[in-house]
């Protein structure tokens, strides 16, 4: 994406990551985290605070840091990273609540073009995978990195 990102660090198996958001509120621990779901390949993308009682992602805390820009950028540069080293894999994400799921489709659109030269996007509607389609509302998305093995139409 077109936007800063910040650092971010990351296991050898590059399911977990981690980064900082900085801004007026502070310091704050971010995480990343891909998990392997029940069906083959399929894999969830996990992201929010750092939550220190549960050692674990919150998933439902307001930073309000100023910098959202970048930290979707940011979790949006793991996916790159993820999806090169599992190249065969689907990523599903979904928000904790329908603000962030809002939020990620806004993401989505304001960057498509871009996003689209390296991924497959899919949109959840009325229990359907349809392809993304600007405007339209879903309840969580599906992407997957373009490469030889996988032809969709």
């Amino acid at each position: 994406m077109k936007y800063e990102k910040y650092i971010y660090s990351s296991e050898d198996l590059m399911l977990y990551y981690e980064f900082t958001s900085v801004g007026p509120k502070g310091s704050i621990k971010k995480l990343v985290e891909y998990s392997a779901t029940s069906v083959k390949n399929v894999y969830n993308l996990a992201f929010g605070d750092y939550d220190e009682a549960n050692d674990g992602i919150d998933d439902k805390s307001i930073t309000n840091n100023g910098d959202s820009q970048m930290v979707l950028a940011t979790v949006a540069s793991t996916l790159y990273a993820f999806t090169g080293r599992y190249p065969e894999a689907w990523v599903h994400v979904t928000g904790s609540t329908s603000v962030r799921t809002r939020l990620y489709r806004m993401g989505i659109t304001n960057n498509l073009t871009e996003i689209a030269e390296d991924f497959f996007v899919f949109g959840l509607k009325d229990e359907k995978w349809e392809k993304f389609i600007v405007g339209e509302d879903y309840e969580a998305f599906l992407v997957t990195r373009k490469n030889k093995n996988i032809k969709i139409e």
